[in-house]
């Protein structure tokens, strides 16, 4: 039997021999298939409690479908490819695995068939997305699973009351918003350890929430209101919640998963995986899977290889632009889409399916995009037909599919689209080309999305040459900003969708000159941005306040990587990951640009603030708490005094014991030194002086025979 050797004993030996266990590739590390050395995963006993296995000889991979029309042999072959297309949606049927049983007298079918999947989790699938489901209006079917007959047909004939068990309430997965201190939380990861923090910027440190080591073994991610954090692992991914413990709340299991994505209002995770060929002329197979989170039930899988799945989109794993599927409708969740070849699939998550089972017929469509808050679909058609019909950018309303606006471009060499997050805007950045073809300019279509028959601008650039560095729309807000210019040093400039007149027009605020910037940063909250150098530029760092149009502050962060508001606009983080292998860590600065601490961290890999779900306040109690803001502020500006003069007491007794611990050592040494005064005496024969300068160093030069050695050397007469 192997022996289990606990993790700090490892770490001992490590650190014995020299060698930073942080630096090590697990994933290189590969044991004989089958074996796991003793080794336990982090999944720790769950992994040992697996759900039964699943043998061949069990039937709850197959369902029953009644209510089909009885034919004859001629139309056999017909129904049974209708049945197979429809089904074939919910899962790979095994081959062989469809069966229409026929009468013998009559040789027309009985009505019914039987369906067989790869899994059980397909047929469960399969029965709830297919019983009710209407063939034409004689024929409903009537979908059960197979093992289920044997279950109705065990009913006991005698009814018992149910067993009604004490309610154990759950744990507040929001505890943590009613921090008294309304701190925000994020999360790190440096090295195996990941780990949560309060940010306590009063105290000009993080607090320790919760930290664990090999949590996960790629990265972490917070779904959209914070509720959760989700870790990988290869198993399939988890997530994780709670006030300061972090339990796990659900597994989903999807061995070799690589990518997950939340759905907008956290009902939803989807997960991905590819998995190499057998044949090396094969493409890789692609595994999306679809769970609700609270429940951890699979709603939908989509399988295929990476062709199916590839897009003319931003490229991400193996060639497949991620997310591969994009949601709509909201915080509803109500619909997630894909694009595919010429087509836009929308689904929606009642039942999973296609909405009007078929797909969008959108011929040589390249780009879309969801709106924010709406279920409206921007969808991009370049050029077609060597130019003769003209590119275009349409409106679409899901689940009707009306087309809402449309707008013909021409000599178009690029889109790209940009939503506000309100939904109240569309911006679209069009690169076209000169007559001559030669080279391309960029102008912007703005979409005003809320207002009557949605009105388009043109808005084009003083010098329309300008390469477009970055775009950005104020979070909540009207305005927006762009990064222009050709050179190492670019011009801002900020704009406003509403003017002073409300004429409706865009108008210009202001531009600055020559930065040295290539990112733009919006507070959630609007008003501030900060405009950041990064890369090239060493970590360059401007906070901007954009209703003043004024520059609050400068700074560096030098080598930074990654910036992120926090989700109250208060605070920003700035980061150096693993990707420099020097001044790893992060900084913590207030929205006005003061430093207010920094902390340093080997091979660090994430920083995460952790979302707020959106306020439970009208638009008008927040408009009325910023009017009075200083009446509110007064509680906390009291609260701040405190924690400042607590500080200032803290700073006392810590340079007051740091110099009791300098007298302390100082005397101890002292009395050493006097201890072995009458040893240095005898040392000095005698002389009982300790002070340097009243002794002369004499230099003498010794000279020390080592070796002595003697040989006896013929000499031939014959030579001379």
């Amino acid at each position: 039997m192997m022996e289990v050797i606990p993790m700090e004993e490892i770490e001992a030996s490590a650190r014995r021999l020299g060698i930073d266990l942080s630096s090590v590739d697990l994933d290189l590390i590969h044991l004989p298939p089958g074996d796991d050395f003793g080794i336990r995963s982090d999944d720790d006993d769950d992994l040992y409690q697996e759900d039964p296995l699943e043998f061949e000889a069990g039937y709850a991979n197959v369902v029953v479908v009644d209510n089909l029309p009885v034919v004859p042999p001629e139309k056999f072959e017909k129904l049974e490819g209708v049945i197979r297309k429809i089904y074939s949606q919910m899962g790979t049927i095994k081959e062989g695995g469809l069966w229409m049983p026929v009468n013998p007298e009559t040789q027309k079918t009985l009505g019914y068939c039987f369906v067989e999947y790869n899994t059980s989790q397909e047929a469960e699938l399969a029965r709830e997305k297919t019983s009710g489901y209407k063939l034409d209006k004689s024929h409903i079917f009537a979908v059960n699973l197979f093992d289920d007959f044997g279950k109705y047909m065990n009913v006991p004939d005698e009814w018992r009351a149910a067993e009604i068990k004490p309610y154990t309430p759950g744990e507040n997965l929001q505890q943590w918003l009613t921090d008294e201190k309304a701190r925000d939380q994020f999360v790190i990861r440096a090295g195996s350890n990941t780990e949560v923090f309060w940010n306590d910027p009063r105290k000009l440190v993080p607090e320790l929430v919760h930290q664990r080591q090999y949590w996960t073994e790629s990265f972490v991610q917070w779904s959209p209101f914070g509720t959760y954090l989700a870790t990988v692992h290869r198993q399939g991914a988890a997530v994780w919640g709670g006030a300061s413990t972090f339990n796990r709340l659900m597994r989903f299991a999807h061995p070799q998963v690589r990518l997950i994505d939340f759905s907008p209002g956290e009902k939803y995770l989807v997960t991905y995986s590819s998995h190499e060929p057998s044949n090396p002329r094969d493409t890789h197979r692609i595994v999306i899977n679809i769970f609700d989170v609270r429940t951890g039930k699979l709603m939908r899988d989509f399988k295929g290889n990476a062709d199916d799945f590839a897009t003319c989109g931003n490229g991400g794993v193996s060639g497949i632009s991620w997310p591969v599927f994009r949601w709509g409708g909201g915080k509803e969740d109500k619909y997630f889409a894909r694009i595919g070849k010429n087509s836009i699939s929308v689904f929606d998550t009642e039942t999973f399916s296609l909405i009007d089972k078929k797909s969008m017929k959108v011929d040589n469509v390249m780009d879309f995009s969801w709106s924010p808050t709406d279920s409206i679909l921007s969808l991009f058609v370049p050029e077609q037909g060597g130019g003769n019909q003209p590119a275009k950018v349409s409106l679409v309303q899901i689940p009707g599919k009306e087309e809402l606006r449309q707008k013909n471009l021409f000599s178009v060499s690029d889109c790209k689209m940009y939503w506000q997050n309100n939904g109240e805007y569309l911006a679209v950045k069009v690169d076209r080309y000169t007559k001559t073809k030669k080279s391309t300019y960029t102008g912007f279509e703005l979409f005003r999305i809320k207002e009557r028959d949605i009105p388009i601008e043109v808005l084009e650039l003083d010098n329309k040459n300008d390469k477009i560095v970055a775009f950005a729309w104020e979070p909540k807000g009207h305005r927006f900003a762009i990064i222009h210019g050709d050179g190492p040093r670019s011009d801002i400039s900020f704009y406003s969708m509403r003017t002073t007149l409300h004429t409706g027009r865009v108008s210009k605020l202001t531009t600055l000159k020559a930065k040295q910037v290539n990112a733009l940063y919006w507070s959630p909250a609007g008003c501030y941005i900060v405009l950041a150098g990064l890369k090239g530029f060493n970590g360059q760092l401007e906070f901007y306040n954009v209703d003043e149009l004024e520059t609050m502050a400068t700074g560096e962060h030098f080598m930074a990587t990654d910036i992120e508001w926090d989700p109250t606009g208060r605070y920003v983080a700035t980061a150096v990951t693993s990707v420099h292998e020097m001044e790893n860590g992060f900084h913590i600065w207030s929205f006005s640009g003061k430093l207010l601490y920094r902390i340093s961290r080997d091979h660090f890999y994430q920083f995460l603030w952790r979302p707020r779900p959106p306020s439970l306040l009208t638009a008008e109690k927040e408009e009325e708490i910023a009017k009075n803001l200083k009446k509110y502020s007064k509680k906390y500006e009291v609260e701040d005094q405190d924690v400042s003069m607590q500080l200032n007491e803290q700073d006392r007794k810590k340079r007051k014991m740091l110099q009791d611990q300098w007298n302390e050592w100082v005397a101890k040494w002292k009395q050493l030194h006097e201890e072995e005064r009458q040893l240095r005496i005898h040392l000095r024969d005698g002389v009982a002086s300790d002070v340097e300068e009243e002794y002369e160093a004499k230099e003498v030069e010794v000279e020390e025979v080592l070796d002595v050695k003697e040989e006896v050397v013929g000499l031939d007469l014959d030579q001379e």
